[in-house]
């Protein structure tokens, strides 16, 4: 399946957790949700679901931004904001060291052509800053780490770009999570969290045309 087609999969599925559910059980229900994301029953469960999730994400089509919102609403600024920085640099850190062994292949296996294309020419001008300006854009923030991993960069111009931006990604969305954690609108901060990037790196990867491209 083609990351564009996981994209339109995923965002469907992101609209309908909250609102389907609802719709079949009423109000009850996002009482119960609300209670849920509030006051999880074991922290330390979240933090490790939470971390799994973010380093999986450079190979899955996680909604990172999504998962790092719920653990700022569950977890508190501070843990949320440490293991989801943990978890982003841990899947980055493992896609780069494997992309920088296997080459561009890699890449172009759990990436589209045309992102692979965007982001060789994208990361030979930019270098890290490259990762700075694609961090927060599903797909294309994997296929720039891909690609950089593909082209060699050295670990020591890779590892403060890769680490700063994931602290800052963290902190955000962490903090998007505990605004909106004493109120209904978790859900739909958690829901809008996720969608918002997708959409806008959907639009992007649309406009964006690759070198070589009509």
């Amino acid at each position: 399946m083609q990351p564009a087609v996981k994209a339109a999969l995923f965002l469907i599925v992101l609209f309908a957790i909250p609102i389907v559910p609802f719709l079949w059980l009423g109000e009850s229900f996002e009482q119960s949700l609300l209670k849920a994301l509030r006051e999880p029953s074991s922290r330390e469960v979240v933090a490790a679901w939470v971390f799994g999730l973010l380093a999986a994400d450079m190979f899955l089509p996680v909604p990172s931004s999504a998962v790092i919102t719920y653990a700022g609403g569950t977890l508190g600024l501070f843990w949320a904001t440490l293991v989801s920085w943990l978890g982003l640099s841990a899947g980055a850190i493992g896609g780069f060291g494997l992309a920088r062994l296997f080459g561009e292949s890699l890449a172009r296996r759990f990436s589209e052509t045309d992102d692979v294309t965007r982001m060789s020419d994208f990361t030979r001008q930019h270098g890290p800053v490259a990762l700075l300006l694609t961090r927060a854009l599903p797909i294309l923030a994997e296929a720039c780490v891909l690609m950089l991993g593909a082209s060699r960069l050295s670990w020591q111009r890779f590892l403060p770009a890769v680490l700063g931006s994931n602290l800052v990604l963290a902190l955000t969305y962490s903090a998007c999570g505990v605004w909106f954690r004493e109120s209904a609108s978790l859900p739909i901060a958690i829901v809008a969290s996720g969608a918002v990037p997708l959409i806008a790196a959907l639009l992007i990867r649309r406009w964006w045309k690759p070198s070589g491209a009509g």
